[in-house]
């Protein structure tokens, strides 16, 4: 257990949050407190898990040396080794979760690119596979802001993925994906490239992304969102912007101004860690005499349905030649060997 999971570590960790449920006041911050007990929840039961498993398997090396000699007696050993080493593999897999925010839950964008109906219907399946694989985990998702394409899918959505280490699963997707396809919508049956970018951000607290009132102008507008007549006729749509940056968020898709205001602020926080965790690579790689390449400039997959099927993780090499699979959310294994890799880099 000293090798791949710092159990000392965690139970460090899970003392400071302890402190930190205890002191007076602690439920006053109704975000704060949901989200430090929570991360208290999955530390506890991830060290729980581990420690079921250390002594689950030092009773059976006691039976092992016991029944030594034994063929139905070694059999059962066997068999029970079996299911304590798939535990063990399951378990040391959520240690790759080790990043800052990787617990968090996951604000994921998708945009279409350059092709107008063809890129925005390609927008909407990638929206699609991911909400199937968030059901798949049993997550919760919400629609925070949406633009829709003239004809079909849609030309930018933002939603909220709420669920245990949301954000570790998900980040990996951020980047270009590619579809080539005979394209639905053209008449003479031609093969398409359509081009879609998707951003994923951690959900973060208040406290964790301080924002100056000062540095904020806020507009609000009337809603084209869900939620019935009485959206569409009040201004209960907000959009904010960040003067010193420029980044600018909207939200229309809350039934309320007040909740479209801090569903905005919440992905303004998300942003801005992004803008300024970008900022810092970038001295970084200058230091380094590095330029760093553009995000848009090349595809992390590829998704092609003609003329043969395969989809390919060009950073991994993770290839399937079941596309209709993957598109439907089942991406456990492309995204799980996307974090092995990243973690041994």
């Amino acid at each position: 257990m000293g090798g791949c999971f710092d159990l000392a570590g965690k139970k460090e960790k899970l003392k400071v949050l302890e402190e930190q449920m205890n002191e007076p006041g602690f439920w006053s911050d109704g975000e704060r407190a949901k989200n430090i007990s929570k991360e208290f929840n999955d530390i506890d039961s991830l060290i729980l898990n581990w420690e079921n498993l250390y002594r689950e398997t030092e009773d059976l090396i006691e039976i092992a040396k016991m029944s030594e000699g034994e063929e139905e007696m070694g059999k059962e050993v066997e068999k029970r080794f079996r299911e304590l080493e798939k535990q063990y593999d399951r378990l040391e897999f959520n240690t790759l979760f080790q990043g800052k925010y990787d617990s968090k839950n996951a604000i994921l964008s998708i945009h279409a690119g350059a092709g107008g109906v063809e890129a925005q219907d390609w927008a909407e399946m990638l929206l699609r596979m991911y909400f199937r694989f968030a059901e798949k985990k049993s997550w919760k998702t919400r629609i925070l802001s949406e633009t829709k394409g003239s004809e079909a899918g849609i030309k930018s959505i933002t939603v909220n993925i709420e669920g245990g280490y949301a954000y570790g699963w998900f980040k990996g997707e951020a980047g270009v994906h590619r579809l080539v396809r005979i394209s639905p919508f053209d008449a003479e049956k031609m093969r398409h490239t359509s081009f879609a970018l998707v951003e994923v951000l951690p959900e973060l607290e208040t406290q964790e992304v301080e924002i100056n009132p000062k540095d904020l102008r806020i507009d609000t507008y009337l809603s084209s969102g869900h939620g019935g007549q009485s959206v569409q006729t009040t201004y209960s749509a907000v959009r904010i912007v960040h003067i010193p940056t420029g980044i600018t968020v909207a939200c229309q898709n809350e039934r309320s101004q007040l909740q479209n205001k801090e569903t905005a602020m919440k992905i303004l926080r998300a942003k801005l860690y992004e803008y300024y965790e970008k900022q810092r690579e970038t001295e970084k790689q200058e230091l380094r005499g590095k330029v760093l390449s553009a995000e848009w400039g090349s595809q992390i997959r590829s998704y092609v349905l003609h003329p043969y099927k395969m989809v390919k993780d060009h950073r991994t090499g993770f290839q399937s030649d079941e596309p209709d699979k993957i598109l439907n959310g089942d991406l456990d294994e492309m995204i799980e060997t996307y974090l092995k890799q990243k973690s041994k880099s």
